[in-house]
């Protein structure tokens, strides 16, 4: 929420919404080749047969709109990252959540208003579809902004495989994978190029847009002898505050100041360095600590001292962060507990899941449900057994209370908001618990880093009807069921939107139920509905019980015969047989 605080604020937003613009894209998403990486030429998802596909720019009071068609050979979706969509939130995007995917050979078109400012992407939410490439900045700019720079520019982080995404979900999520190893990336890429650069002219002030569109990888970045002032994270302005490196988890996005020396006698290398704590492996292949020039003069191959502070170096606290909107945190209304675990389920596999239930799609998407069943969406029970849905009532200050389990940190985004992080720490967090909480003006963003063996506590307000998906943004773990439903205000969601028609269209193009509930019936019959992914039972069933007794009572048999056999005389049992013998 961005607030007019001057006098003379009406007459600005009066002149800025005069100035607004229609920001139209046509984009046939298709399959192309690229080698990013120079090692190995793929296939990709490309826009218009182009890959990258290109950024996306707007102002805020933009209208932006763009026309989809899919020439791909499978479905596909598109989430604009950070976006609020407020009374929009069937154009947020997320496969078989706010939307049926995009069918092979059908258009669609995603229409909002832009009411925000920042750094933000667009990416793929249907199955890994992102991670072959499918992803792009979105940047959104202020009419006047906070911080003055003379150049604005884009520098994306992103780690590359050189297999398929549905190769890597076919190997990570598979019974022969206990362990839920993920795969390993081929390559790290700053700016999808493994020869990119930037060129520095002295003097000036660069705003460099960080943006980590990773499907699993955290990168820590730096700039040898340059010091980086964060000024925003994920659209979120932020008191200008120096840092030597900053860390971005996968979908996190942070921007930094940084003033060009006036000195062209060197040049310098900036680094993105991979976090390896989360790969099992570390192939001798794999380049981690990855590197590009910044030029002050391209005629020599003079460059400064190499630091690479960030390698090895975890220290970045983005906690420490105040926003410049001040806005202090308030008790909750209502606290859900969200523990973050992964083990074998009944399937099988080994998933990603919050208080012991992994994530599965139901048949009908549920904003879907939500429009459809009446007075139903009032009870979480409608969307089905295994979508994890959390009814929020209007306006209530809720908090998560993030517990990890898991000996990982992993990245949370929440969709259709901006929450305070109010707490983060080592251990296990409960009431009983002795921590002081930050609530005079907490750092607000969209993403969070949830520690190993850690907690995180975040906090939002309500105040957006809808259905918005809570998810780790390691697309791997998302896959494996690693998220959350949170269904807020299904009754107001119901009075201020209507669902588009061409949302039901699209599902019935695509074999999809566009009505009903979970299991795509009516009322609370959820027979059908996808469900049965549990964690294997830790203990007996009754057909288990039954085994058991039964050994229990042959091994007693056995007992006693042998200790019967064993105190019997073997001559008294042999001259007895003799002697019966002789009678016959």
């Amino acid at each position: 929420m961005y607030l007019l605080k001057s006098f003379g604020a009406a007459s600005l937003l009066a002149a800025t919404v005069a100035n607004a613009a229609q920001v139209v894209l046509n984009w046939d998403i298709t399959y192309t080749n690229a080698n990013p990486d120079g090692l190995q030429e793929r296939r990709v998802i490309g826009v218009n047969g182009q890959w990258p596909p290109p950024p996306v720019e707007a102002t805020i009071n933009d209208t932006l709109v763009i026309n989809v068609h899919n020439s791909l050979d499978v479905p596909t979706a598109v989430h604009s990252h950070g976006m609020f969509q407020n009374n929009t939130a069937y154009m947020d995007g997320p496969s078989m959540v706010t939307q049926c995917p995009i069918p092979p050979g059908h258009d669609f078109t995603y229409e909002f208003n832009i009411t925000q400012h920042g750094t933000y992407w667009i990416h793929s939410h249907y199955m890994g579809q992102y991670m072959d490439g499918f992803r792009t900045p979105l940047i959104l700019h202020n009419t006047v902004e906070t911080y003055q720079y003379d150049y604005d520019r884009t520098v994306t982080l992103v780690d590359w495989y050189h297999a398929e995404s549905t190769e890597g979900l076919a190997t990570f999520l598979n019974e022969y994978n206990p362990t839920g190893a993920e795969p390993i990336p081929d390559s790290g890429l700053i700016m999808d190029n493994a020869n990119a650069s930037l060129t520095f002219t002295p003097g000036k002030t660069y705003r460099l847009r960080l943006i980590n569109m990773s499907g699993f990888v955290t990168y820590h970045y730096s700039i040898d002898n340059h010091t980086l002032d964060v000024i925003e994270v994920d659209g979120v302005e932020v008191q200008r505050q120096p840092m030597d490196m900053v860390s971005l988890t996968a979908a996190q996005r942070v921007s930094v100041l940084v003033t060009a020396k006036n000195d062209t006698s060197m040049n310098y290398y900036m680094h993105a360095d991979m976090d390896t704590e989360m790969l099992d492996s570390l192939p001798d292949t794999l380049q981690y600590n990855i590197s590009i020039p910044i030029f002050y003069d391209q005629t020599h191959t003079n460059f400064g001292a190499i630091q690479n502070i960030a390698f090895n170096n975890t220290s970045f606290d983005d906690t420490i962060l105040q926003p410049v909107e001040v806005l202090a945190a308030v008790e909750p209304d209502v606290s859900i507990n969200l523990e973050i675990n992964f083990d074998v389920t009944t399937d099988g596999i080994n998933r990603g899941m919050f208080n012991d239930l992994p994530y599965l799609p139901p048949k009908v998407p549920t904003l879907n449900t939500l429009f459809s069943e009446g007075q139903y969406p009032l009870s979480s029970e409608v969307y089905g057994p295994q979508t994890g849905v959390h009814i929020l009532k209007h306006l209530d200050m809720v908090q998560l209370v993030l517990n990890n389990k898991d000996g990982n940190d992993h990245p949370f985004h929440l969709h259709g908001h901006v929450f305070q992080v109010v707490g983060r720490g080592d251990g296990y967090y409960d009431n009983n618990s002795s921590i002081t909480l930050n609530t005079t003006n907490p750092m607000r963003r969209d993403t969070i880093r949830v520690p190993g063996e850690g907690y995180t506590i975040i906090r939002f307000r309500a105040d957006n009807p809808g259905v918005w998906f809570f998810h780790c943004h390691i697309e791997w773990h998302l896959e494996s069921g690693l998220a959350v439903t949170l269904v807020e205000a299904p009754d107001v969601a119901q009075q201020r939107m209507t669902l588009p028609s061409s949302m039901s269209e699209m599902c019935t193009a695509g074999g999809i139920p566009a009505t009903g509930n979970a299991a795509g019936k009516k009322g609370l019959d959820l027979s059908g509905a996808p469900s049965g992914v549990t964690l294997i039972y830790d203990g007996f069933t009754a057909r288990g019980k039954g085994a058991m007794a039964g050994c229990i009572i042959a091994a007693l048999l056995g007992i006693a015969t042998i200790v019967w056999f064993a105190h019997a005389d073997p001559q008294k049992e042999a001259r007895a047989i003799v002697e019966s013998k002789h009678m016959q």
